[in-house]
């Protein structure tokens, strides 16, 4: 009788150590499953989220992001369960156009955002531009514009480019890099940007996200689509938003391509801080706060006047003030 109670004691302990904690990144999200490594490791687990953490959350689709870092349980090391989600010191969020929610986490955790970009093939609107990087300011993260498909580009583009140059670089003070997925070109610059970073690659579909990302590390085969003649708009080919490890060091993330971007709820006498270019003049301003629309003795408005600020940025910036003001 003493041998079989020492047994189940035994057995019992046994169990007990076979399931153990872990922490880790969640590198991939696919429907009800999270894929979680412990970076800078590769030794992905399957994961599931424990019920009460789904309800914690409630006004985003996602209650877990790509790039959060979870605390999960484990007894086999293939799989687990998330119990504890750690607090993230940045993340990327938009309006969701699922109306029964308020928002969709991108990303969390970025060490720097690139915004992937085409002035052609397909073109990418300002706004969509312009609403992305003021999210960028707005949560802390460093931004950094790829302009894609610039073998694709000819002289008849030349004014196009200088003034989006002057608007987002000269002015805004962005760094702009044009790149080539297909010729290659500026990739060992973009490599040495990323190296030992995580980095969020985003843009509209069709701007070559997937086929920039296969170009940077040959080991990589993301799907990649056609642009529509018709249309000369992109197709979603990325379906998840997932992290890649690239040989060259570093980890991207990979995101579906973005119709639109809905900005979440901002202060409307805050907008303005998130524009760079504004941020540098507003102190100026006779009155604080200022909207930079009606106010008498506007530094920014004068700086609009004098070409300091570019009008196209203004003018975006009064599109998501009115917007923000409807939504309050």
């Amino acid at each position: 009788m003493a041998k079989l109670i020492h047994f189940l004691q035994f057995c019992i302990f046994a169990a007990v150590e076979i399931k153990r904690t872990e922490e880790g990144t969640v590198v991939k999200h696919t429907g009800s499953q999270y894929l979680v490594s412990n970076l800078p490791h590769w030794n992905v687990v399957t994961c599931v989220l424990r019920g009460k953490l789904r309800l914690k959350d409630s006004y985003t689709t996602n209650p877990i992001a790509v790039g959060d870092r979870v605390v999960y349980e484990t007894e086999d090391g293939v799989t687990g369960v998330i119990t504890e989600v750690h607090k993230r010191k940045n993340y990327i969020i938009r309006k969701s156009t699922n109306l029964s929610r308020q928002a969709h986490i991108i990303a969390s955790n970025l060490d720097q955002a690139f915004l992937i970009i085409t002035l052609d093939f397909p073109e990418t609107k300002l706004e969509f531009i312009d609403r992305f990087l003021v999210t960028c300011e707005a949560y802390k993260i460093p931004v950094k514009i790829l302009m894609n498909k610039c073998d694709l580009l000819t002289e008849d583009h030349r004014q196009q480019i200088d003034r989006f140059n002057q608007v987002y670089g000269e002015s805004a003070g962005y760094e702009i890099i044009p790149t080539s997925g297909k010729t290659g070109y500026n990739l060992d610059i973009i490599k040495e940007r990323c190296r030992d970073r995580l980095t969020l690659f985003s843009g509209v579909s069709g701007v070559g996200k997937s086929s920039l990302i296969n170009a940077l590390d040959k080991g990589l085969s993301l799907k990649t689509g056609d642009i529509s003649d018709y249309h000369r708009m992109g197709k979603h080919t990325t379906t998840f938003y997932e992290i890649h490890p690239l040989q060259s060091g570093g980890f991207i993330i990979d995101t579906p391509g973005i119709k639109g971007f809905g900005l979440l709820e901002m202060k409307p006498e805050e907008l303005s801080h998130y524009f760079p270019e504004m941020l540098r003049t507003l102190d100026n301003c006779r009155f604080a706060p200022c909207t930079h629309t009606h106010e008498p003795g506007c530094a920014v408005k004068s700086a609009v006047e004098n070409g300091e600020i570019c009008e196209e940025r203004y003018y975006s910036y009064l599109s998501m003030l009115e917007e923000e003001e409807k939504y309050r």
